[in-house]
């Protein structure tokens, strides 16, 4: 069997999340229940009960299209693939791009799917990094220094998994600049764009400033719908028919009942609503979170996320940050991510966009493990 490279965080996930008491390891806000995401319209459920539990349209169904086409500067429905999860969208685009040996420049710290998939596919792997000594700005010039002529592909996430950085639109610029020195294209991972915390102007996506972008989104981070388990990419529409043929290999389609329900989250009528609801729970959670970690004195160091339900916190306390998560899982029933799944030891990754009483009490649980390290 070929050496491979697993997934640590969603290793992880996958095998306590669903058994914990408490999970902080999902990085989007509590989800939406099908109630609430049908509350504007009673025809919606009757529309739903006569589909016909067929394929739907292999590339998602055209209502859907249009409407992610709607969210980016001058797309229509044929640049968009449908997927399920951004999560494909990420592997299929990727291995559309690259092939062995080809050189690729990842954001660090980052989401680690486009790490492991160039680790495991025997890609050139190149990183630049944001810099906590700088409240998490991109390192610009190790960019500059990092992408060269033979750069394929440049990856970011914007807003930032796991720091929740928003990148500013100077930044954005010196981005597809460097890109566009080298004719390389941008992989955007813009999940979290909505889930902005100080702002309500939505975080502007790559499409648009580049004729090379994919931007990747979804409907699980900033509109608390991962159980529909659909993504998208949204590029030139040759690069999406490729793509696209991808897609027949891995998936073939998302479920027609996934589509239909996309489809309503992202209406006019609808999107506005539960994105605000998404920011609710960012506003409403971030400060429990904060007062949490400032009652525990020189425990730890944070920079405020300007968007996302999650927090990337350096502990000062000596223990591995794996040691210490997989310890409170077994011993007070919570699950945080390990600093570790992203190359940077001393952190953890906590979720707030949670109900308070649920909150309040994982994190009284956090507070316990801590008390019994330090005692």
């Amino acid at each position: 069997m070929p050496e491979f490279q697993p997934f640590a965080m969603e290793r992880m996930m996958s095998r306590f999340e669903q058994d914990v008491e408490y999970n902080l390891s999902e990085s989007g806000v509590h989800p939406v229940s099908l109630s609430e995401l049908l509350a504007d319209d009673p025809d919606y459920i009757n529309h739903l009960l006569a589909t016909e539990l067929n394929y739907p349209h292999v590339n998602g169904i055209p209502e859907l299209r249009q409407n992610i086409a709607a969210l980016y500067d001058g797309a229509t429905m044929n640049n968009v693939l449908v997927t399920v999860g951004a999560i494909e969208a990420n592997y299929i685009t990727t291995r559309t791009l690259l092939g062995a040996g080809d050189e690729i420049v990842i954001m660090l710290p980052n989401y680690m799917q486009i790490w492991g998939i160039a680790k495991n596919h025997n890609l050139k792997l190149k990183t630049f990094h944001l810099r906590q000594d700088n409240g998490w700005a991109p390192d610009l010039d190790e960019l500059n220094e990092t992408v060269t002529r033979d750069t394929k592909l440049i990856a970011v996430c914007n807003p930032n998994n796991p720091t929740g950085y928003v990148l500013t639109g100077a930044e954005m610029d010196h981005i597809v600049a460097a890109a566009e020195r080298v004719g390389a294209w941008i992989l955007a991972d813009e999940v979290y764009s909505g889930s902005e915390r100080l702002t309500d102007q939505q975080t502007p996506s790559f499409y648009g400033r580049y004729d090379k972008v994919l931007a990747v989104g979804s409907t699980s981070k900033a509109y608390g719908l991962p159980g529909l388990r659909i993504g998208w990419v949204v590029a030139p529409v040759d690069t999406i028919d490729d793509i696209w043929a991808r897609h027949e290999y891995t998936t073939i389609s998302a479920t027609i009942l996934s589509n239909k329900l996309a489809a309503i989250a992202l209406s006019a009528q609808v999107r506005p609503r539960i994105i605000q609801r998404t920011r609710d729970y960012t506003r409403k959670g971030y400060p429990i979170l904060q007062r949490w970690m400032d009652s525990h004195e020189n425990t730890f160091s944070l920079t405020p996320p300007q968007a996302t339900a999650i927090a990337f916190a350096r502990y000062h306390f000596d223990i591995n940050s794996t040691e210490f998560t997989e310890r409170l899982c077994k011993e007070k029933s919570v699950l945080i991510v390990p600093g570790d799944h992203f190359g940077m030891d001393r952190f953890v990754r906590i979720s707030f966009g949670r109900p308070q009483d649920y909150l309040t009490s994982a994190l009284d649980r956090i507070h316990d493990l801590i008390v019994e390290l330090r005692g």
